[in-house]
């Protein structure tokens, strides 16, 4: 979340952003102003009665003292506390109000991000390699996976139901020797440390990372338990620090996570349904960054960098995105995706988001640390990243790697993970 104190004192700010991101309708800041104005009046109502009563409370005390008679006093004490009580709800019905709709509220853009309605008007950072040339005309992976009895659409339909599939022999090999690379690269060479946590958790974790409360019909929720299955494990590693605060020799952090994530809302309707595009289960490995406020957009880059490296090894051509305002998650300060080129289906695929969260998720899960000794703690800024989408390095790789008589040459990078 945003700090409160720009709600109060700059609101043209926050309407500027919400117009920036097309998210006008999401939050009506005046009527937020409004609800803060009454809730510090119904506070300051509330203090002063309670002043009022203990006054009165003190009076009753010398009147008993002196044998004299207190109903009077005692009558009023009680009106007073009736007053209160009602006070105090008001304050807390207020106080949830404001809450739900500052946590709505999307996190500032960087000055650097351009303003733009949708993915239309993100622009190319830069591009690295070559788009392969082929002598026959290329085959989309979920062709090429049918062909050779390695992609299973029908009996994951069967299992699980719409936009679920089964591996079978190489497309499961190639896809744990992909991550196995990948987790390889960023521990030994990246210098993050591997982490394994729960699929399943909590809403204040959720909450934390802002999937809760905007876009949680967006998401798998078990109600009985209060627990929902995680979209990516970003929100597994960002709140590993929640309510805790750091030290500044520990920064930065740099961690990362392979794990399953689950969407339920997996794209628009009638795009991508073939295929491990947008699907509802997938796996991925995260990178996750807590670092301090001045070093955070260099830390952008550092995490931008490592997840090309995945792409430069497996010789995959892609592109560098930079989105603009309407594209850009409403945690996000700023974003950079990765697109990886797809002969089969003659276009980019975004692999990666890379994004700098400032201190907006760190306010929401309470995560600080401490400059000096002695000094009060501050909030970290909070990083995260694909490196990459696995399912969809996958069906890169079998794209790009195809051959003319339908199967697939083992990258270099991936054959000391695939042993015969």
């Amino acid at each position: 979340m945003i700090d409160p104190k720009l709600i109060r004192e700059n609101p043209e700010l926050i309407k500027e952003i919400l117009k920036n991101r097309n998210m006008e309708k999401v939050v009506d800041v005046d009527q937020l102003q409004k609800i803060d104005e009454q809730r510090r009046e119904f506070m300051v109502k509330t203090d002063k009665l309670r002043e009022k009563r203990n006054s009165a409370s003190k009076e009753i005390g010398k009147l008993k003292a002196k044998g004299g008679d207190d109903s009077a006093l005692m009558n009023e004490v009680q009106g007073l506390s009736g007053e209160i009580k009602d006070l105090e709800s008001g304050v807390e019905r207020l106080n949830q109000e404001y809450n739900d709709m500052h946590l709505s509220i999307p996190n500032i853009l960087d000055q650097s991000v351009p303003i733009g309605k949708n993915e239309t008007e993100n622009i190319i950072v830069r591009e690295w390699g070559k788009k392969p040339e082929f002598s026959f005309e290329p085959k989309a992976h979920y062709d090429i996976g049918t062909d050779l009895g390695i992609l299973d659409f029908e009996r994951g339909v069967k299992i699980a139901g719409a936009r679920f599939y089964i591996y079978r022999g190489l497309a499961a090999r190639l896809e744990r020797a992909i991550i196995n690379l990948m987790l390889d690269l960023h521990t030994k060479e990246h210098g993050y440390t591997e982490t394994f946590g729960p699929f399943i958790v909590n809403d204040d974790s959720m909450t934390g990372t802002g999937q809760y409360p905007k876009f949680k019909d967006e998401y798998y929720r078990i109600d009985a338990d209060g627990l929902s299955l995680i979209p990516t494990a970003e929100v597994t590693l960002t709140n590993l620090y929640r309510d805790e605060i750091l030290e500044k020799d520990n920064l930065p952090i740099n961690v990362t996570m392979q794990s399953s994530c689950f969407r339920r809302e997996a794209g628009a309707a009638g795009k991508d349904t073939r295929g491990l595009v947008r699907v509802h289960q997938f796996q991925k490995v995260e990178l996750v960054k807590f670092v301090e406020p001045e070093t955070s957009f260099d830390e952008l880059e550092k995490l931008l960098a490592n997840a090309e490296e995945v792409l430069k090894r497996l010789n995959l051509h892609y592109r560098v995105m930079l989105l603009c305002s309407g594209d850009t998650s409403a945690s996000s300060s700023k974003t950079y995706d990765i697109e990886v080129w797809m002969p089969g289906l003659d276009r980019y695929l975004e692999i990666s988001s890379c994004s700098n969260f400032l201190d907006y998720q760190a306010r929401r899960a309470r995560i600080r640390y401490r400059p000096a000794k002695g000094e009060k703690p501050v909030l970290v800024h909070t990083l995260n990243g694909s490196g990459l989408a696995a399912g969809r390095t996958l069906a890169a790789v079998m794209e790009n790697y195809q051959t003319e008589d339908g199967n697939i040459v083992i990258p270099d990078a991936l054959k000391e993970y695939i042993k015969d």
